[in-house]
């Protein structure tokens, strides 16, 4: 089933949580919603749900306006962050609840709700658990449970809202992995909501990033990381820094000085480049892109990181180094870049340029 959202609004008040969202996701794709709190994501979801009701704008499951649709009729999975099971019914029960409270005309017959029931079971993984009660068992098996439901009614669209977020890390890490297996498996159209980005690029088709109520980025896990298209998506994904510097026909400078980074893709005037720490390679002082003095140097497990201090205004740029790196504090080095992007101060987007 095709997704189409075209132009989403939605106001709370005089607060803008979505300002004219629109994304296409194919049948069969598994996308992510990302972004800090506040960004609009989950407001995007629940209007997908029909849990909230857009200001304006066009939500269309394949050709049918979803919003002519009660909630009851689009027929959406729905998995809530803590689960939302019913805590008086076992795990058999709790699943076959979409399917018993259809209408006459619509309802299974019970022998076809337990064939059901026993084969979402053994999906997510809980076979020999269909008589325990939520509070029996443990938060992942919730989840599953919880999924296990959302995929009984055989939903146009799957929606996923945080689903680990009540989780601990290792047991999220297992799951993340089981959830694409299962997308693998049922070709559900599938979104989920998320703030954290290893998630999303480790189990996404495609990242939607949404910040302030605007669409920022639309595309694979690598074009989001390796080609962000503004200077938000560049700071939220991964690690970065950034340097001010001045535009001039093509040309950067740093403090009045030249920087041999080649012809500059942004209109003059006042820029941030921006880089990741392991985009940037020590070089002799005088070499390279700029110099800098090393202010702290830490362990973070396999590698050391440096922050080294440039320019006038003191900018810090963050460097991954090898463990054995054999560098001092206050130390004096050059600064080479192999990839960074340079925006506009004022954030407007232009293209990322390679060393």
């Amino acid at each position: 089933m095709d997704l189409k959202i075209r132009d989403v609004r939605k106001e709370y008040g005089s607060f803008p949580a979505l300002n004219g969202v629109s994304l296409d996701i194919r049948s069969g794709e598994l996308v992510a919603l990302l972004g800090p709190s506040g960004s609009g994501k989950t407001t995007l979801l629940r209007a997908i749900a029909g849990l909230e009701i857009p200001d304006s704008g066009q939500i269309l499951f394949g050709d049918e306006d979803a919003l002519a649709k009660p909630v009851q009729e689009r027929n959406v999975g729905f998995v809530f962050q803590h689960y939302a099971l019913f805590r008086h019914m076992k795990v058999f029960d709790n699943i076959a609840f979409g399917l018993r409270v259809r209408g006459r005309a619509r309802r299974p017959a019970e022998a076809d709700i337990r064939r059901k029931v026993l084969e979402l079971l053994d999906l997510v993984q809980l076979k020999g658990l269909e008589n325990r009660y939520p509070a029996q068992l443990s938060g992942g098996q919730r989840q599953r449970v919880a999924l296990a439901r959302a995929l009984a009614i055989e939903p146009q669209v799957l929606l996923l809202d945080e689903p680990f977020g009540a989780l601990d890390a290792q047991v999220r890490k297992e799951l993340r992995r089981w959830l694409r297996e299962i997308h693998n498996e049922t070709g559900h159209t599938t979104v989920f909501v998320t703030h954290d980005q290893e998630e999303a690029l480790e189990l996404a088709d495609r990242v939607a990033i949404l910040h302030k109520g605007d669409l920022q980025q639309v595309g694979t896990p690598d074009a989001i990381y390796d080609e962000p298209a503004t200077p938000f998506v560049y700071a939220f994904i991964g690690d970065s820094s950034s340097l001010p510097i001045d535009v001039r026909s093509g040309e950067a400078t740093l403090d009045g000085r030249a920087l041999p980074l080649g012809r500059v893709d942004a209109p003059d005037g006042p820029a941030r480049l921006h880089v990741r720490p392991q985009d940037v390679t020590f070089v002799a002082p005088g070499e390279g892109v700029a110099l800098g003095r090393i202010a702290a140097l830490r362990r973070l497990g396999a590698f050391r990181r440096a922050d080294v201090e440039v320019g006038a205004r003191r900018s810090r740029i963050e460097v991954r180094l090898p463990p054995e790196a054999s560098f001092s504090e206050g130390e004096e080095v050059g600064l080479a870049f192999e990839r960074f992007a340079v925006f506009p101060a004022e954030g407007a987007p232009s293209v990322a340029c390679a060393a």
